[in-house]
């Protein structure tokens, strides 16, 4: 669980004791292998596993991160339900309010983000379970959730940190070098950088481009600044395959091998807050360093892949015109 609570070692007698290991970790694993029992229809399933189960199906349409913090959720509902020995599938609106005092009550007690967050996750659970038939309504279904400040909490660098980090990461190794350049030209989640492979580096009406996968599954090529695309000639140093970005053995960076660099980089920089960095500071100053250079902020929603409730953009006809891609701009904008 991600925050301490008093829990019980094991759930009551026809309660669901749903772990990590088992709502998120087996599902990172080649779905064609995933157990047959998935196809079963829940009903036929025994009543004190349909709430596992259900969870199972619910995280099989997320991905990465999001599938990894919706199962951290789900365990930590389902170990609340525990402590109140009732099955998930048999909790009211009343159960669902406890736990939202009980997680405002924790010590520390949760950030509003974390709240929101966690009663998104169960509210999808819910929905998914209504529309499998196996419940006829959600518990969260008139649940209010607190409401969230509307400026980011990730702390960035301004521009003289982010020359600062460049210059660190240049002087530690071609592969610190090619990471912090492409995240902070190119704002990417850690997990759009590190799942990238050298086959998806290409070329596109003159430009250096990078074919990576976007939350949810979507493919999209990026521009590359000829700082960027160099950093990342440099350090493949002519290797023709695998992934991008690799550990001395071979094998693809992990992101918390990426976290750990980044803080050990911003350190050496002499950034103050060095130890609160993460890899997605860099997406955050991406945006901000972009906007003050005056990049138009359609452009820069459309490099950082946010997703825009205005039907209109989708008739834009330039907004996945190469040439208006910020990364030139930052590029130059910190290399000044």
């Amino acid at each position: 669980m991600s925050e301490a609570e008093d829990v019980p070692e094991t759930a009551p007698a026809g309660v669901p004791d749903v772990r990590p290991e088992v709502v998120a970790g087996e599902l990172d694993v080649d779905l064609a292998r995933v157990h047959a029992t998935f196809l079963e229809p829940l009903w036929q399933l025994p009543r004190e596993k349909r709430a596992n189960a259900l969870a199972q199906r619910f995280l099989l349409g997320y991905t990465g991160h999001t599938r990894r913090a919706y199962g951290r959720d789900l365990e930590d509902w389902f170990s609340w339900c525990t402590v109140l020995a009732i099955d998930p599938l048999d909790a009211n609106r009343a159960a669902v309010d406890g736990y939202r005092r009980q997680m405002e009550n924790r010590e520390p007690p949760a950030k509003p983000s974390t709240i929101a967050r966690r009663l998104a996750a169960l509210a999808g659970y819910y929905k998914y379970a209504t529309a499998e038939g196996v419940l006829d309504r959600s518990p969260l279904e008139h649940v209010t959730r607190p409401s969230t400040p509307t400026d980011s909490p990730t702390l960035g660098l301004d521009r003289a940190e982010a020359k600062a980090l460049l210059e660190a990461a240049r002087v530690h190794s071609a592969r610190s070098q090619a990471l912090v350049t492409l995240l902070l030209h190119d704002g990417l989640r850690i997990n759009e950088a590190l799942s990238a492979d050298v086959d998806d580096l290409s070329s596109a009406r003159g430009h250096r481009t990078l074919s990576i996968t976007r939350k949810g599954g979507a493919r999209r090529d990026v521009v590359l600044a000829p700082s960027t695309a160099e950093a990342i000639a440099t350090y493949l140093d002519d290797r023709e395959d695998g992934p991008i970005f690799t550990t001395q053995t071979g094998r693809r960076w992990t992101q918390p091998g990426a976290y750990t660099t980044i803080q050990m980089l911003a350190r050496r920089a002499g950034i103050e807050h060095a130890d609160k960095l993460s890899p997605h500071s860099l997406r955050h100053t991406f945006v901000t360093l972009a906007r003050e250079a005056g990049v138009p902020l359609e452009d820069v929603q459309d490099a950082a892949g946010h997703a825009d409730p205005r039907t209109t953009r989708r008739y834009d006809r330039g907004r996945h015109n190469l040439d208006r891609h910020p990364a030139y701009t930052l590029a130059a904008f910190l290399a000044d």
